[in-house]
This record gives C-alpha cells, sequence and structure tokens, in this order.
C-alpha cells in the first residue's frame, strides 16, 4: 500500500517565510511608489525637503527648551545676568535728554526719566515709559529711546493751547479737543477765546466749525457760553451778544448776523444784544435804555434786512 509523504516542518515554515517576505516587499515597493509620485508633486527636490524637516525639528527643540526656560526661571535669571554684565559694561542709564518741551513743565518729564537713572540699558522698558508720559496733560506723543551706551532720550510732541474754558472755581486752558492742559490766572487770559457753560468742554470741536462760518467775525468772538446744554451766546470783544438758535440753523444765523454787521456796523454801535434765537428773525437791545430814534430807524432796517 502507498504512502504519503508529508514536507518537512522546517521546509513548510521556510516557505511561509518567503511568502511573506515576498509579499511585504511588494507592500514596500507600492508604498514606495506612492510616496515617490506624491513628492514628485511638490515644488521641493528630496534635498530641500530633507533641510526643511531638519530646521522643523530644530524649531521644536528651541520651542521646547524656550518653554522648559521659562517654566524653571531659567530665562529670567540670564536676562538679568545679561543686564548685568551690560550695566557693568557702561550700557547704563547716566544721563537724560529731553527735546520738544516749550509750554510745558519740563521736570514732569525729568521726574519720570530719572526714575530710570542707573538702569542698565537691556531692562528699560522704554514701552512703559512712553505710556507714563502720555499721561502727562501737555503731552501729545512721545518718543523714548535709547542712545548706547549711556543715554535715554525723550522727544515730546506739545499738545496746542486753543481756548480758555471757564469752571465754577478757576480757569483752564484746554486744546482743541476740550482736554484740560493747565490752569491759568484770570489776568494771563489775554485775547484767547473763553468757553463757559455746563457740557461746554465737550463742544470745543463743534464751536470752532460754527465760528469758521464767519471767519471775519471769528477773530472778534471773546467768548462762547453753552446754554441749556443746546445752543450758544457769542460775546464779542466790544461787550455785545449774540444769542443763536439751537441746532443746525446756528451756523445760517450767524453768518445772517455778518452780513447785516457789514451794511449796519452793529459791532462797537449801540446795540447791546442781538437775539437771532427765531429762525428768520432778529431782535435788537440797545445800550444805556432805550435806543434813539434814528437807532431805532438803523435796527428797523436791519430787521427787514433779517428777514
Amino acid at each position: 500500500m502507498a504512502r504519503a509523504v508529508r514536507a518537512a516542518p522546517g521546509i513548510r515554515r521556510s516557505a511561509a517565510a518567503r511568502g511573506r517576505g515576498q509579499a511585504a516587499r511588494a507592500a514596500r515597493a507600492r508604498t514606495a511608489g506612492l510616496v515617490g509620485r506624491a513628492l514628485q508633486l511638490l515644488p521641493f527636490t528630496e534635498r530641500q525637503l530633507h533641510r526643511i524637516f531638519l530646521a522643523l525639528i530644530f524649531a521644536a527643540i528651541l520651542a521646547a527648551a524656550w518653554a522648559l526656560g521659562s517654566l524653571t526661571g531659567a530665562n529670567a535669571v540670564l536676562q538679568a545676568e545679561s543686564a548685568r554684565v551690560a550695566g557693568e559694561a557702561g550700557f547704563r542709564v547716566r544721563h537724560v535728554r529731553v527735546s520738544g518741551t516749550e509750554r510745558m513743565n519740563e521736570m514732569a518729564v525729568y521726574e519720570r526719566a530719572l526714575a530710570q537713572k542707573d538702569q542698565p540699558m537691556p531692562l528699560l522698558d522704554v514701552a512703559a515709559l512712553r505710556q507714563e508720559l502720555l499721561a502727562l496733560p501737555w503731552v501729545a506723543d512721545a518718543r523714548v529711546s535709547r542712545r548706547l551706551p549711556d543715554t535715554l532720550a525723550i522727544d515730546i510732541v506739545e499738545r496746542r493751547e486753543h481756548a480758555v474754558l471757564a469752571k465754577p472755581d478757576r480757569l483752564v486752558l484746554i486744546d482743541a479737543q476740550g482736554r484740560a492742559l493747565e490752569p491759568i490766572a484770570p489776568g494771563k487770559v489775554g485775547e484767547r477765546l473763553v468757553i463757559s457753560g455746563p457740557g461746554a468742554q465737550r463742544r470745543v470741536a463743534a464751536l470752532d466749525r460754527l465760528l469758521d462760518a464767519a471767519p471775519a467775525l471769528k477773530p472778534q468772538v471773546a467768548g462762547a457760553e453753552w446754554v441749556g446744554n443746546r445752543r450758544w451766546n457769542l460775546t464779542f470783544k466790544t461787550g455785545q451778544l449774540l444769542a443763536l438758535p439751537e441746532g443746525e440753523g446756528a451756523a445760517a444765523a450767524l453768518v445772517r448776523f455778518a452780513r447785516l454787521d457789514g451794511t449796519n456796523r452793529l459791532l462797537g454801535g449801540r446795540v447791546a444784544a442781538i437775539d437771532m434765537r427765531v429762525p428768520g428773525q432778529a431782535a435788537f437791545r440797545c445800550k444805556d435804555g432805550p435806543c434813539s430814534e434814528r437807532a431805532l430807524q438803523r435796527l428797523a432796517k436791519a430787521k427787514e434786512e433779517a428777514n
């Protein structure tokens, strides 16, 4: 009787291993082919890609080192040591130079700058010092810079005074936006425009636009009072008062008064007050009691022209 001969177990394992190896090589070949085709689509050479990967690896290492240093405080220690070395080498604030101050008290700048005296240059926080200077009333802008080895340079841009604000207890210089600059004595007001009335400080720019509507009258205005939080009373250098309407009608009324003054010479005359609050009308009050007949005739003519 015939007998079947079985392959040795070692032979079967060798054949299975060869089969798995062939399958793995085939899989690697397919993968390599896919990767190769993908790399061909990229706008980089293989060498360039290698450099990019190395750069990313180094960046990740540096970031991890920085993060670790921040957690352990090593960066702060290194920064402090670097600042100490720089200071010992002469890179320390020894001198302060301030420029651009004309009206403001220069000592207010020096008080803040001298707080940085003997500070090592690397530890000088120029941004924080600039913010301190910007908080000063007269300072519109400030440039702070280091001038190695030992000088702190500060350049101030001052605000410009525009008028005087009359408060209940004092007079204050203000700029064109109504920002308070500094107190001023009554005897030093001079020819400056005096603005008064509750809420007038917020209306300075609007008042300036109103006066621009009649440029010939603008230099003759000595004071402006914001009345009832809705309208202006103007006082001229002659002491005469002009009551304007509220809203957009104020500019038109001021222009109309400028024309009346040009033809009737109201400013400097006997008229004490002109009321133009009613659109298209003008009411007059004379100085020292009733107006004379001649003055009334002139005022009647002016009323007709105003209408």
